[in-house]
Parts: C-alpha cells; sequence; structure tokens
C-alpha cells in the first residue's frame, strides 16, 4: 500500500523510536531536505547519461559517480533518522580526490559565476544549492543535541558523525565542480556577475 494514514495529524516517525514527532520538526526537515537533494540527482543523473570527465585519476563516468552520491545519501538519511550508519572516512576521500583533480583541467577561480551556461551545468548548480540547504538542515539537528547520550530525544536523533558532516560539504564542492566542468567542456565562458 502507498499510504498508511497515519501521517494524516501532521506526525512522523524515525529509525527506533516509537514517539511521533512532528513533520515540521528539524530531524523531518532534515530528511526531507535529503530525499530532495537525492531526487534531484536523479534528474542530474539522467542529464549526464554518456558523459565522461578526463581526469588524473582516470576517467570517470558522471552518471556512475551521481549513482554512488546517491547511494551514499541514503547512509545519510538513515544515520540523520537514528540508524546505525555511518559515511567513512574513505567516501570524503573518494569526493576529495575528484574535486582536485577536476580542478586541475579547469581556469582558477578569481570570482563569483552566474549560474547557467549548458544544461548539466545548470542543473549541477541547482543541485548544489539544494546539498546546501540539505547540509544547513542536518547541522541543525546535530546541533540540537551534538552529545546526547541513549535514550535520544523524540525522532531518534544521535550526534551525526563528523565524516557525514564532512561529506555533506563536499557533497556540493563536487556538485560545483562539476558545473564548471560541464561548462568547459562545453566551451561555455563562465560570466561573473557585474554588480551594476
Amino acid at each position: 500500500m502507498l499510504y498508511t494514514g497515519k501521517g494524516d495529524n501532521g506526525t512522523t516517525k524515525t529509525f527506533g523510536c516509537d514517539q511521533r514527532i512532528s513533520k515540521s520538526s528539524s530531524i523531518a526537515e532534515a530528511l526531507g531536505s535529503l530525499d530532495e537533494i537525492n531526487s534531484f540527482l536523479g534528474l542530474v543523473k539522467i542529464k549526464s547519461a554518456g558523459i565522461t570527465f578526463k581526469l588524473e585519476m582516470g576517467e570517470i563516468n558522471l552518471t556512475d559517480t551521481i549513482d554512488r552520491i546517491q547511494q551514499d545519501l541514503f547512509i545519510i538519511q538513515a544515520e540523520t533518522a537514528g540508524a546505525d550508519k555511518k559515511i567513512t572516512e574513505e567516501k570524503v576521500k573518494w569526493l576529495e580526490n575528484i574535486i582536485n583533480d577536476i580542478e586541475k583541467i579547469l581556469p582558477p577561480i578569481k570570482t563569483f559565476f552566474v549560474s547557467g551556461g549548458c544544461e548539466l551545468a545548470t542543473l549541477c548548480d541547482i543541485a548544489r544549492t539544494i546539498a546546501r540547504r540539505a547540509e544547513r538542515r542536518v547541522v541543525g539537528v546535530n546541533d540540537e543535541n551534538p552529545l546526547q547520550p541513549p535514550p535520544y530525544q523524540a525522532g531518534g536523533s544521535k550526534p551525526i558523525s563528523n565524516f557525514t558532516l564532512a561529506y555533506l560539504n563536499r557533497l556540493s564542492s563536487i556538485l560545483y565542480a562539476f558545473a564548471r566542468a560541464s561548462n568547459h567542456i562545453n566551451g561555455v565562458v563562465e560570466e561573473a556577475p557585474r554588480y551594476e
């Protein structure tokens, strides 16, 4: 069944918690924002079909890379909901290696850039802003109870691991790198804001 009706009163449950919480709570907001970025990355994944970047580390397939990020976001959602799942340091390093290699093929950053250019770059830029919101929401959940021992607050919230927080921070960076690289390989010149 695609619905239960249990949330009709504006409440929901999270992993390992019998208490119902408001759908407007910080943890529900964080989970919703993570779901939003994961869903939008589905569109980015479809639009990136056949796109590869030739990097120092080797050629990366953008569709496969986005899919792997989506899988990692499910781990972050599970951790945020209270499950015993965590992002590893290796996953953070994987993002960093890709970002560092993409940076080597791009002109240096001297200013902010106006979003736009090719379609994929624009979609990656939108994804970057959604990822930043998801990061802020997860940080908000963590700020509410950063050192709280069991039993956790209603909603099953535990402290979020440092590697998970780092991964979310790198996520917006890699999406920015994808946006810039997409424009670069399509010959689109980045537009700086004029501040006029």
